[in-house]
């Protein structure tokens, strides 16, 4: 399940692509497949483990152009260990509700992202993560260790990046039937997957992720707007003018 729009990344083949944040690497498998370089970082070494194992195999099934490279990297989001304009595009998906010092890991995005390349971040939107929280404490932090810290505003994660230095380029809402999922599970408790209506709704995503049927991606569409889970904010490093 993707959150980012590639078109919009403007991802090609042979680009240099950061996921920051790549979790269990949907993202990261895509760009993979798409023919660019990846580098998944994370700080999770667990995670990265498992990312390298998928790699691997993706490898060994030609999933990816002949010539396509990855890496993982386990790394901290406010201290990135690469060099300055080093990416074309980078990715940063559902992490900057999680860093304490989110303006830190904004500079650092901007500051490794090259001149005319794109960052794709996400977010949970406000109203629905808004709702998870009032449903249940156990949602978010400090009650779960590494949970949300944070809910954004637009104009607030806008600004985090205008700040440093990146302009906003345009932006949408996904995954708006992810929505009364989440807030079904914040109503029975975060962590119980056996409740029957959880399990059901589970088994709708799933087929829906799957079969991606017409009148479910046409409500989805419909809804996005208002319900969609996550907030998803493209910004462009601006070009250098050269000196006269």
């Amino acid at each position: 399940m993707l959150t980012v729009d590639f078109d919009r990344l403007g991802l090609k083949a042979g680009d240099l692509i950061l996921d920051m944040g790549a979790g269990a690497g949907r993202h990261a498998f895509e760009v993979y497949r798409r023919g660019a370089h990846i580098v998944a970082l994370d700080y999770s070494l667990a995670d990265l483990k498992d990312v390298s194992g998928l790699f691997a195999a993706m490898a060994d099934a030609n999933e990816a152009p002949e010539g396509t490279s990855w890496a993982t990297v386990n790394g901290d989001g406010t201290r990135l260990p690469f060099g300055d304009n080093t990416f074309d595009h980078i990715i940063c998906s559902e992490v900057m509700e999680h860093i304490p010092d989110d303006t830190a890991a904004a500079n650092e995005l901007a500051r490794v992202l090259k001149p005319g390349g794109t960052l794709a971040v996400t977010v949970p939107t406000f109203l629905p993560e808004r709702i998870c929280w009032a449903l249940s404490d156990e949602y978010h932090a400090p009650h779960v260790p590494g949970g949300h810290i944070r809910i954004f505003t637009e104009a607030e994660l806008k600004n985090r990046f205008i700040t440093a230095g990146l302009v906003p380029v345009g932006s949408h809402h996904a995954h708006a039937l992810h929505s009364p999922y989440w807030w079904l599970k914040c109503a029975v408790g975060p962590t119980n997957d056996t409740n029957p209506m959880v399990q059901a709704y589970l088994k709708l995503l799933t087929w829906d992720i799957m079969k991606a049927p017409k009148l479910t991606r046409w409500s989805e569409k419909v809804l996005n707007p208002v319900l969609g889970k996550s907030y998803v904010l493209y910004c462009d490093k601006p070009v250098e003018v050269a000196s006269r």
